[in-house]
């Protein structure tokens, strides 16, 4: 008889793309519950009835309220977590996220800004991208123009991302009217998300992930330094230009949407890179699903905790992030690219 056929393992590509679609349907679960549960409470089959009935009275919360601030999260998460990973590997830095660049401090200074001088709303998307470009351009030529290294980025942002939420601190505390209007934007939050929020930060985002995917590989390369780039064909300085472009369309799309949400765009990366290792190609894709899992999860967690009310999802991300990071460093896991 001749020998049975030896089934072999599934290689690395085959895991890969079965954890990519176990966290599809994760994120799918997550959205599902994110619809399901809010402070109103409602059973399953009245769920069911407000998204299929436009007569029933449930409609207008879950079309209304529910659903466009579940797409805001899936959107914004997307945004945060591919924002971080492509900030990490431009600084080299694994604790790096758009905060680190003071992209997210720009946006929500400049987002500030036109709130009080100009009266306009939180949630325009114009004046927090272009807070989050100007800051990237004086990030990049503070931190040595086209000598910037990866250790002088992250060194002026940090001195700028300080100098700007203290702006934004003083700018709450001297105009009362500004205070009202900025507290809880500046914590983080989903709950003010409305159709027309996501329909203005969409293109933005679809944009600045096109533009990270298309920098995955030559980041690969320069993550073995300048030399051997170009020796790859890369042009490192395209490439982080490139770079930096993608993380100041997904940053300041996403704070101008959501406000300065923390931990997604630091903790995810470093998660997902447990289970893809440092291939961008694939690590982006993976963030892209998981940074709105936990973005979902957290803002589920904050409804139920703060019934009748809800608390902000800001607070939830930094609470839950700031745990999972302690651990993450006492362990040692994920701090190394």
């Amino acid at each position: 008889m001749p020998a049975a056929p030896v089934a072999r393992p599934p290689g690395r590509t085959g895991r890969r793309l079965a954890g990519l679609a176990l966290s599809l349907l994760l994120l799918g679960l997550v959205a599902g519950l994110s619809v399901a549960i809010g402070a109103k409470q409602l059973s399953p089959a009245e769920v069911w009835q407000g998204l299929l009935r436009p007569d029933s009275p449930e409609y207008a919360v879950v079309h209304r309220m529910r659903l466009p601030r579940t797409l805001l999260g899936l959107v914004a998460g997307a945004a945060l977590g591919v924002a971080g990973a492509v900030t990490q590997a431009v600084t080299r830095n694994p604790l790096g996220d758009p905060g680190l660049l003071g992209i997210n401090a720009g946006a929500s200074a400049a987002v500030a800004t036109a709130t009080v001088v100009l009266g306009m709303t939180t949630g325009d998307i114009w004046y927090a991208l272009l807070g989050a470009a100007v800051v990237t351009v004086a990030v990049h030529a503070v931190g040595g123009g086209r000598a910037a290294t990866p250790a002088r980025l992250a060194l002026a942002g940090a001195a700028l991302n300080a100098v700007l939420y203290s702006y934004v601190s003083a700018v709450m505390l001297l105009d009362a009217a500004s205070l009202e209007r900025l507290r809880f934007w500046t914590v983080g939050s989903l709950a003010d998300a409305r159709a027309d929020t996501v329909l203005r930060v969409l293109p933005f985002v679809v944009a600045g992930l096109l533009i990270a995917l298309a920098t995955a590989r030559p980041l690969d390369a320069l993550a073995l330094g300048d030399d051997a780039a170009r020796a790859l064909g890369a042009r490192p300085g395209l490439v982080r230009a490139a770079a930096i472009a993608a993380i100041t369309l997904l940053s300041g799309a996403a704070t101008a949407a959501c406000g300065p949400l923390v931990f997604v765009g630091l903790l995810v990366p470093h998660l997902v890179r447990a289970l893809t290792g440092p291939d961008l190609r694939w690590l982006l894709p993976y963030c892209a699903v998981l940074a709105p899992v936990l973005l979902l999860a957290a803002d589920v967690t904050a409804r139920l905790l703060g019934r009748p009310g809800e608390l902000q999802v800001g607070t939830v991300t930094a609470v839950l992030g700031g745990v999972l990071f302690l651990h993450l460093v006492r362990r040692g896991a994920g701090v190394r690219r």
